[in-house]
């Protein structure tokens, strides 16, 4: 703070600010030359350390740019693989219901051959309860029909053996025709 201050009394003694324009005061040779020096002894070590971190730059430029041809065959394999995963799912979804649709048909094919298998069971238990029914209706007929004709000839004949013998022997006969 106190050098601040001296310029400031400095600048207010002597008139104010000025450009002093004789070169061997003001030293404009010596920095000149000091720069000259420095790059003349300077150009080898900052040539050298430029050059190298030129080649640095350079290499992780190659770097970067083999990094990224690399990482773009990564991506093209991958996306191949991804193209035929999906042709393998579009595959296998196909298969599952082609597999689907067989598995269907057989189950209603088995359906149809046991629904089929049951009908013709039922209908064959039907008829034959329906002969047995028929049997058993015709028999009470006959049976029926042989009363009245038992009633009748009784009525007709009355007590005689003739009868008796005509009534037995006509039951004899249309029990061998039932039997």
């Amino acid at each position: 703070m106190e050098n601040f201050d001296q310029i400031f009394t400095l600048v207010a003694e002597h008139e104010g600010i000025g450009l002093n324009l004789d070169i061997l005061e003001t030293g404009l040779i010596n920095i000149l030359a000091v720069i000259a020096i420095l790059v003349y002894t300077g150009k080898d070590f900052l040539g050298s350390l430029l050059e190298e971190r030129k080649t640095t730059i350079v290499q992780s430029v190659q770097d970067a740019e083999d990094r990224l041809n690399q990482a773009n065959r990564r991506l093209s394999d991958a996306q191949k693989q991804l193209s035929q995963a999906n042709v393998v799912i579009n595959e296998i979804k196909n298969e599952t219901i082609s597999a689907k649709k067989v598995l269907l048909e057989a189950d209603a094919y088995q359906s149809k051959k046991d629904l089929s298998i049951r009908f013709s069971r039922a209908l064959a238990t039907f008829r034959s309860k329906e002969r047995q029914i028929f049997l058993e209706v015709k028999q009470q007929i006959i049976l029926l029909v042989l009363k009245r004709t038992v009633t009748r000839a009784q009525e007709t004949f009355g007590k005689k053996d003739r009868a008796t013998a005509l009534i037995n022997e006509t039951i004899d006969k249309l029990k061998g025709d039932l039997l």
